[in-house]
């Protein structure tokens, strides 16, 4: 009997938490919603980055065909590397720099595709802590300084397509 009347207690209580803990889950998931997006954008951002690293050294070719993997120009390769982590970009450079939604130079995140030159004529991505990932000339998919140099004097403005 005493054995019934337990089993009967923690059944109740095992069914009040399970009730309690989804009800605040329930109130909670309007907050927990906007940290979902950011966790997740920030997790494709870290694929595409690091597919992109799989390509370092890989030369650049201006007008290289799209999905070609042994050389690359800007666009192609953000497009490639966005387009294997399922995001879908379009080809040129001036036509990426349309997309999403603009992004200050001073809140660029990774992931953020940053444009140069006026009007627009080159691409990167954002890989954090000041550096770009990119491809031009001769050293191909190289990773360079954002904030120094011929790069910061370029820099035209910044889309978040994540």
């Amino acid at each position: 009997m005493k054995f019934t009347h337990l089993t009967k207690t923690l059944a109740v209580v095992g069914m009040s938490l399970t009730l309690f803990f989804s009800g605040s889950l329930f109130l909670a998931s309007g907050s927990t919603q906007a940290a979902s997006v950011t966790a997740s954008s920030s997790s494709v951002a870290n694929r595409i980055i690091n597919t992109g690293k799989q390509f370092m050294g890989v030369p650049y070719k201006f007008g290289a065909k799209t999905g070609n993997t042994s050389s690359f120009d800007c666009s192609s390769f953000t497009q490639y590397i966005f387009k294997q982590n399922g995001v879908s970009i379009p080809r040129s450079s001036k036509q990426q720099s349309k997309v999403g939604t603009f992004v200050p130079r001073s809140q660029l995140q990774p992931g953020d595709l940053v444009f140069f030159y006026s009007p627009i004529h080159h691409v990167a991505v954002y890989i954090g802590n000041g550096k770009i990932m990119h491809t031009y000339g001769k050293p191909g998919v190289t990773i360079s300084d954002l904030n120094s140099g011929s790069w910061s004097k370029r820099y035209a403005t910044a889309r978040r397509v994540l």
